[in-house]
């Protein structure tokens, strides 16, 4: 094959500063995410951060669960307008009330920890991957981690998994490197554990459980479970897990006792056997999932997991490869398999569960990539190909069609989001849509030409950049104008209005953001609500945010009840006239 060797990736007047200097390359990667996650607050024409109002509910719920923290200072047990919440463990919302210290509370400082998260990801995976295969392949496997939809998505949103997947990541790879380098220091195996626990803070026994379905089949499979109990103390490690989680565990059985076990029961056994909130779906949910949030690198994957699978029997057998870097691809695939299996058959399903596999499978997809560049008739080529075609003219002809989709589903929307009415989509949908197809198109033509393969690569970052951009400067500020500002901004003004013995009431479905915007408690009724007299009989001035369109079906008790305001479909009333 005539295709170029690694370093003709790039002009040859910056190759050798970029193929030598790995951290040249690591800069430019960690600057890209940084850009792309608004961690610059939009200074440099970039997505600010902080430019989109709080989604409900995870966003909505978080953030404001770490501001009573901050405004209580009750570092031990989270509430959520002011009731306990027993959801998630404390860490994130320490990390969120610290940003809060620093930068204000408000939009970005809630987000920022985990778009920090993200960079200290994309650190991680570039140092690991340049230890054991190269700068080159750390190179491609940090873009490939940085430009996909989920990654983008979820490392701009106040979610625990940002810093759920570091720690998990962080575990997994110190496993690696402390197993496999004949040098490496037991403390590896310390950061292993002491990661694990950190998981565990984060986000309960799935901080655990992550990594250990990819490294308790891999020491079976490849045999290595005496080298493990010899290097890895294995009981410190138990020690080490449990000093790290164990404190703010039993620090809450012994501030609330029974309820908080139970409710620790439901958000962990309870969501892997059951669905919870009305997140079901079938065994097949993540196969879109992983397609289409991990475009287009996810068309590789496939291929690449079929080919490295195959080599699983032969470690069984004891005819394992000799080299690190397949060894490093069973430990991947293992990995990669065994999250997908392990969230495939949970009863709770959602497209964010899966991010922590995006890391391993990056890595994997990266390594086959260099023998896609270096090989004469790479495996696994064609039918990658094809699935990539499939996948990105499907999604890029879905966006050219969401205009339509979205008029023919406009009455269900404004049902919950009364200002969508109003929504011009105009160009944005068929521009992105269009720019997924020649996307696509192009990368097809480069991966089908021997010499011109390598530029296949650099297509798909492009193509995932110019994405992002179109979808962050445009969509969101639309997102934000008629779907969830309008409710928020009324928060806004009633929080300003109401005294510390006033009460403020929504009416319809529960938005937690609601709280964080007007910095105190709401009472969420419905309009038929039982509790809704005795709030109404309550002392003070009480205030309410509905729909507009329902405000003829309140009570007659709230006939008198003066229009402060409508906005974007929405009203706020007041009891009492404001001074």
């Amino acid at each position: 094959m005539d295709s170029p060797p690694p370093q003709a990736l790039f002009p040859s007047s910056f190759r050798s500063s970029i193929t030598q200097s790995p951290l040249f390359q690591l800069m430019c990667v960690l600057l890209l995410a940084a850009w792309l996650l608004g961690v610059d607050g939009g200074w440099f024409f970039g997505p600010d951060l902080g430019a989109l109002g709080l989604t409900d509910r995870d966003e909505g719920s978080n953030a404001e669960a770490a501001r009573e923290m901050l405004e209580t200072g009750d570092w031990i047990s989270p509430t959520l307008n002011y009731e306990p919440r027993y959801a998630k463990p404390a860490f994130v919302y320490w990390l969120i009330s610290g940003s809060y210290s620093l930068f204000g509370i408000n939009e970005f400082a809630a987000r920022l920890p985990s778009a920090l998260s993200g960079l200290c990801l994309l650190w991680l995976q570039y140092v690991f991957v340049r230890k054991w295969a190269g700068p080159m392949v750390a190179l491609f496997a940090s873009c490939m981690l940085l430009l996909n939809l989920e990654f983008l998505g979820i490392n701009r949103m106040v979610l625990t998994d940002p810093e759920l997947v570091v720690f998990t990541t962080l575990a997994g790879y110190s496993f690696w490197h402390a197993l496999h380098h004949e040098q490496a220091k037991r403390g590896l195996f310390v950061i292993f554990y002491l990661a694990m626990g950190c998981g565990m803070l984060v986000k309960g026994p799935v901080g655990i459980i992550i990594p250990l379905v990819g490294v308790i089949p891999y020491l079976t499979l490849t045999r290595q479970w005496g080298t493990f109990w010899q290097r890895g103390f294995p009981l410190l490690g138990i020690i080490l897990v449990a000093a790290v989680a164990a404190p703010w565990y039993v620090m809450m059985f012994q501030i609330h006792g029974e309820a908080y076990w139970a409710a620790a029961q439901a958000n962990t056994t309870g969501r892997f056997m059951n669905p919870m909130e009305g997140h079901g779906g079938t065994l097949l949910f993540y196969v879109p999932v992983l397609l289409i949030g991990f475009f287009p690198w996810s068309a590789f994957l496939p291929s690449v997991l079929y080919h490295t699978v195959k080599r699983w029997k032969a470690f069984w057998r004891g005819q394992g490869p000799a080299t690190q870097e397949q060894h490093l691809e069973c430990f991947l695939s293992l990995w990669v398999v065994g999250l997908l299996l392990f969230f495939t058959f949970s009863a709770t399903r959602l497209p964010h569960y899966i991010y922590p596999l995006f890391p391993a499978a990056a890595v994997l997809i990266a390594l086959w990539w260099k023998r896609f560049l270096t090989e004469e008739s790479p495996v696994g080529l064609t039918a990658s190909t094809r699935l990539l075609i499939g996948v990105g003219y499907l999604l890029g002809i879905a966006m050219m069609f969401v205009p339509a989709v979205f008029q023919l589903f406009m009455k269900q929307i404004a049902k919950e989001f009364p200002a969508a009415v109003q929504v011009d989509l105009a160009w944005l949908p068929s521009l992105v849509g269009l720019v997924m197809v020649i996307g696509t198109m192009l990368m097809r033509q480069c991966m089908r030409s021997d010499t011109k393969r390598y530029l296949a690569f650099w297509v798909g970052c492009g193509m995932m950049l110019i994405f992002t951009v179109l979808v962050a400067r445009g969509g969101l500020s639309i997102y934000q104008q008629y779907f969830i500002g309008p409710p928020q901004e009324l928060a806004v003004i009633a929080g300003y209005n109401l005294g510390r013995d006033d009460r403020l009431i929504q009416f319809g479905r529960k938005r937690p953001s609601l709280s964080f915007y007007a910095k105190r408690k709401v009472h969420f009724l419905g309009v038929n609500d039982e509790e809704l007299p005795q709030h109404l009989a309550a002392p003070g001035r009480k205030m309410a945010i509905i729909q507009t369109q329902l405000r003829g079906q309140l009570p007659e008790a709230m006939a008198h009840w003066i229009v402060v305001l409508d906005h974007g479909g929405f009203s706020l009333l007041t009891s009492e006239p404001l001074l």
